[in-house]
């Protein structure tokens, strides 16, 4: 029997994995179920992508090997983006690198500064993948707290008391995901004042910004290109989750570390996705606040549909995800989801998937049309036995 490497011992599937092919299944069998658990945007990109995507195929460079940092013109356009939506100037040529979907650049940027046996801060709540790409190279998850009564932001005092001699990494979100809190100047100022005190590397994940009213990055405070890298991506934004486009930016010297794994672990982005991805990027800003317009109709909703249930809604400005707190003191997160899917055939996520702080809440999704959230609103409100 061929035994698998000892580093999978540390990690599991993703809840979400497992958990659909259940949701699936009860689809299957004929059970109307509608999910409201997953961060998957329902809504089409900007018009003017597929023609974009559609006259790229036609070009005669479109099917050959493409440059592992991406076409000029899509770099270009990633600059554009962060000039426009955060005031933030990046050298197009030597501060961003093209992924394939920001997922990937996690596990890139742990391969390219871990060592087994280094510790990175992870928060908890949050992307259970910061834990588990860790985990992969062999060094040491260490969880600082994030909680409700600090608005889901970190805890300075707490982290300066953790043991950070051995930390080389510290994972940060903001706007957060499951809570949904757009973080703010005063804290991306303190993470910078933190990292640079205790010279670790600073990764702040950020697809969900343009989802705010305030859009922040970190690279808009002073200090962040000594110690910061930032994740982004044209997945909740434009409505592309699939085309699986994201970008790592910050210092040069950083990027050239992590695109060392990246030139060994896959190959340039096709020719068609990038040159929509291009078009994607250019799309002006009254597009996207039709679309934030669009998910605060849905979040309204979304909080009947709580209050229903008795929860407790968190309420914040922007983002896709309405989180709730459990009535009554109620821990048992993940019996209160599987008892709502096979009653009411409404699959949410449960809050402790994303940690033990996460114990006791739920999280919605708001990538759900408006008919479905009335749907879901009278299937509790009426106890429609399905």
């Amino acid at each position: 029997m061929i035994k698998t490497a000892t580093r999978l011992d540390s990690v599991q599937e993703y809840y979400f994995a497992t958990k659909l092919r259940e949701v699936r299944a009860l689809s299957d069998s004929g059970k109307p179920i509608i999910n409201a658990g997953i961060g998957n945007p329902d809504l089409l990109p900007p018009d003017h992508v597929f023609p974009a995507l559609a006259a790229a195929l036609q070009d005669p460079k479109a099917h050959g090997y493409q440059s592992y940092l991406g076409l000029p013109e899509l770099r270009e356009a990633m600059s554009q983006f962060y000039k426009t939506h955060y005031k933030v100037t990046l050298d197009a040529a030597s501060e961003i690198i093209p992924l394939m979907g920001s997922k990937e650049g996690i596990l890139h940027i742990s391969m390219a500064f871990l060592n087994p046996g280094d510790a990175v801060l992870i928060p908890d709540p949050g992307y259970p993948t910061y834990a588990s790409a860790t985990r992969l190279c062999e060094a040491i998850p260490v969880v600082y707290n994030l909680k409700e009564e600090n608005n889901w932001l970190p805890d300075f005092e707490a982290l300066e008391q953790l043991d950070l001699t051995k930390v080389k990494i510290m994972w940060t979100n903001y706007p957060h995901m499951p809570t949904g809190a757009a973080g703010s100047k005063e804290v991306f100022e303190k993470l910078i004042a933190f990292a640079t005190k205790h010279e670790i590397l600073l990764v702040n994940d950020n697809p969900y910004s343009c989802l705010y009213e305030d859009r922040l990055s970190i690279h808009q405070f002073a200090g962040s290109m000594k110690v910061a890298l930032e994740l982004n991506s044209i997945s909740k934004t434009f409505n592309m989750a699939g085309w699986r486009v994201g970008m790592l930016t910050g210092n040069a010297s950083l990027l050239k570390e992590v695109l060392k794994v990246k030139t060994n672990m896959d190959s340039g982005m096709f020719y068609g996705i990038q040159k929509g991805a291009i078009a994607a990027l250019k799309t002006d800003q009254e597009w996207s606040q039709k679309q934030n317009n669009i998910y605060k109709t849905r979040r309204a909703l979304t909080i009947q549909l709580a209050e229903a249930l008795h929860l407790e809604p968190q309420i914040q400005n922007g983002g896709l995800f309405l989180w709730c707190k459990l009535p009554g003191g109620m821990k048992d997160d993940k019996a209160f989801v599987d008892q709502l899917l096979h009653e009411n055939h409404i699959f949410i996520a449960p809050g402790s998937i994303f940690g033990k702080n996460g114990e006791g809440y739920v999280r919605f999704s708001l990538c759900v049309k408006e008919e479905q959230i009335r749907e879901m609103i009278d299937r509790v409100s009426k106890k429609v036995a399905l």
